[in-house]
Formats: structure tokens, C-alpha cells, sequence
């Protein structure tokens, strides 16, 4: 299934931008069919450099990482912030340093956990996963839950998205830039795994010849990682090479291709792999060609804007806008658009709020927290 950018159908866009000095406000229209919906667009909080990962802990408080390494507490009423403190020491370097949150209650207590690049020697890093609990504005009893067992000069492909569900924490681990890491089950990287949080119950079921938390093989670098609360799938996007991101739906077990199976090509011309998943590989659902850098995803099923229910919200880095993706009969996706182009410069995670609003990230060295709603 390859899209193509330049056909791709856009939302019409009238934009009205006024700029104050604490935050930013835009008046738009989008129609979507025969809806229309005028909306207002509100940056909240402070500047923030680099930020990268969002969770929302109620209605009205959130947690964004900056990476850098910051990790603030966000209040969308009140627009207030405070830094919280505890935080592990994290490598800036390239695209590394503190990616991805997440939190879950565990016996009345809030669990806060970090995905990040850990220094491991004077030259290497390691993706690693922390866990901490939040107390007022600290993290406390705080320590890694797991630690990469490829740690690597390398700057690039940490992955590091995080999804919860059923007491189990699922993360992805990108290739380091090492491809062939990613068809070798017995090490993290170029995986998608998976961490019980219940030490009451059973351990993870085991396949041969994997590692115990290996939950799927075969990534590249995924940047996108939730779970459809409609049909509990998992699923992730991936950054391809020169094209050929990819959206897959993850399942236990099973090999995603890369390298033995790209759709994309080298950055210097010629083929990678296959561009076709032979017995034992299993293909994405939808694909790029051009790449658009796909970072962060939600699935909409708020009240806010039904034009956008039951759809596919996925941020670009490289085209800076938000793509919508349509699903078919099958719940696979159809057909895509896009909107806010070069609104909100280079989109980074995505989350929507239990009123149906929607939180964009935008990782710039200037960026920040933006709330999308209808106007009122």
C-alpha cells in the first residue's frame, strides 16, 4: 500500500496567527467533507528546547520531556509548570538523551517511567528505561528497569517510544544505526519488548532462541508505540531509510523485516533488502515513499472533533504538519491527508485529552506545548 505525497488530498486551511507574549494563539478553519470546525490553537507552558515525550496524568496535568534531559510537570488550565526533580542523568548527543514518558498506578501510587540514553562508559550509550514514583514535584525510589545489552558510540535510531497496558510496559528500541542488530533476537536493539510491572504474576512466555522481554524483531527505528483502545492491537510506526516509513501492527513473535526487508533505499542509491515480506516476515499496514519522518501517534476517538473520529493522528518532522489516516472496513488503513501545515514546525508526539482536545509537541530549540480545541 504506497501513498505518495504529492497525492495526498489536504484540508482546506484559513489561518489567522496572533502573537503574545506568553503564549501563542491561532484562529483556523479546517473543513473535512462537509464539516466544518473552527478552532483555536493555544501554546501552554513555557518555551521548551527539544521536547519530545508527552503523557497526560489527569485532565488537566501532563509530563513532557525535554531532551536535554528536563522533565516538567504541565498544567493545561492554568498554563503553570514546575520542573520535577530525580530524574536520571541522561547523554544529549544526537538524537539522544531523555525521550519518552509514560506513568501507570500501581497500588494507589503514580509510576513514572523514562526512556532515555544512558552513559554505560566514557564513549558508550545504552537506551535504558527508568522508574520512579511521583511525590509532589520529585520522583522518588527511582531506578532503571532496563537496561540495553547493546550499548554503542552511535548517536542515532534510539527509538524509544513507551505504551502501557494490562500491568505490562512495552517499549521500542531502535537499531543504533547497526541494521543487522535488528534480525538477532538475543540482542535489545532494533526490537519492540515488553517488561511485566507485576512481580505477583508470571513471567513473560519465551520464544526459543529469544530473549525473554523481546516481544517483536525486525525495527528500525520506531517513534511511535499505542495501543488502539477499539480492537487492544498494538501498534507502532517507523522511520525507513530513504523511504519507506512504515505503520505495522505489532504481534507477538513475529519479524517486521528490516534489514532483510526495506521498502525504502539506500541514502546513496540502490536496494537494502527485499520489497516484499516472504514466508516469515510480516508487512506494514501502510507505507511512505517519500519518507515523512513520522514521530509520535494517537488514535482519535474524542467528542471534540468528530471529523476526526475513529482516525489515525501521526505527527512529520520532515513535512511539518499532522497526518490523518482513514481506516477501512478491516480497521487497516486507506487513505491519508494531512493538516497544520507548517503551523507548528516539526511535530514530535501527539496526545488527546479525555475532552477530545489534542496536545501537539513541537521539537524545536524554541518549542513547546500546544492544545488544539474547538473554539468556543
Amino acid at each position: 500500500m504506497l501513498s505518495m505525497l504529492n497525492s495526498r488530498p489536504s484540508y482546506w486551511l484559513n489561518i489567522t496567527v496572533r502573537l503574545f507574549t506568553v503564549f501563542f494563539i491561532a484562529t483556523l478553519t479546517f473543513i473535512c467533507g462537509a464539516l466544518a470546525t473552527e478552532t483555536s490553537i493555544k501554546r501552554i507552558g513555557p518555551p521548551l528546547e527539544h521536547p519530545w515525550g508527552l503523557t497526560s496524568l489527569n485532565s488537566e496535568q501532563v509530563l513532557v520531556t525535554t531532551r536535554p534531559g528536563t522533565l516538567y510537570l504541565i498544567n493545561t488550565s492554568t498554563q503553570t509548570s514546575k520542573k520535577i526533580t530525580n530524574t536520571p542523568d541522561v547523554v544529549e548527543y544526537r538524537q539522544g538523551g531523555l525521550l519518552d514518558v509514560t506513568s501507570h498506578e500501581i497500588d494507589g501510587k503514580t509510576i513514572i517511567f523514562l526512556c532515555y540514553s544512558k552513559p554505560v562508559s566514557s564513549s558508550k550509550i545504552s537506551t535504558a528505561i527508568y522508574r520512579g514514583t511521583l511525590v509532589d514535584d520529585r520522583l522518588l525510589d527511582g531506578t532503571d528497569i532496563f537496561v540495553s545489552n547493546k550499548s554503542s558510540t552511535s548517536g542515532v535510531h534510539f527509538g524509544c517510544r513507551l505504551a502501557i497496558k494490562d500491568n505490562t510496559l512495552y517499549a521500542s528500541i531502535g537499531d543504533r544505526g547497526a541494521r543487522n542488530n535488528a534480525q538477532d533476537p538475543k540482542n535489545h536493539s532494533g526490537t519492540i519488548i515488553y517488561l511485566n510491572l507485576d512481580p505477583a504474576s508470571k513471567s513473560n512466555f519465551r520464544k526459543k532462541n529469544w530473549l525473554e522481554e523481546i516481544y517483536s524483531i525486525g525495527h528500525r527505528n520506531p517513534q511511535g508505540l499505542v495501543f488502539n483502545d477499539k480492537t487492544g492491537e498494538l501498534w507502532s510506526h517507523e522511520h525507513g531509510p530513504r523511504g519507506g516509513d512504515e505503520i505495522n501492527i505489532i504481534s507477538y513473535g513475529k519479524n517486521y523485516g528490516w534489514p532483510t526487508v526495506s521498502y525504502g533505499k539506500e541514502y546513496i542509491g540502490g536496494d537494502i533488502g527485499l520489497n516484499y515480506s516472504p514466508k516469515g516476515f510480516t508487512d506494514p499496514v501502510w507505507k511512505w515513499t517519500p519518507s515523512i519522518a513520522p514521530s509520535g501517534m494517537a488514535f482519535y476517538y474524542g467528542k471534540m472533533f468528530p471529523e476526526l473520529r475513529g482516525k489515525l493522528l501521526i505527527g512529520s518532522l520532515k513535512f511539518m504538519r499532522l497526518f490523518v489516516i482513514s481506516m477501512g472496513k478491516k480497521g487497516y488503513p486507506n487513505s491519508e491527508t494531512s493538516i497544520f501545515k507548517n503551523v507548528f514546525g516539526r511535530i514530535r508526539d501527539i496526545e488527546v485529552l479525555d475532552d477530545g482536545s489534542i496536545l501537539i509537541l513541537n521539537d524545536e530549540q524554541d518549542g513547546g506545548l500546544f492544545r488544539i480545541s474547538r473554539l468556543e
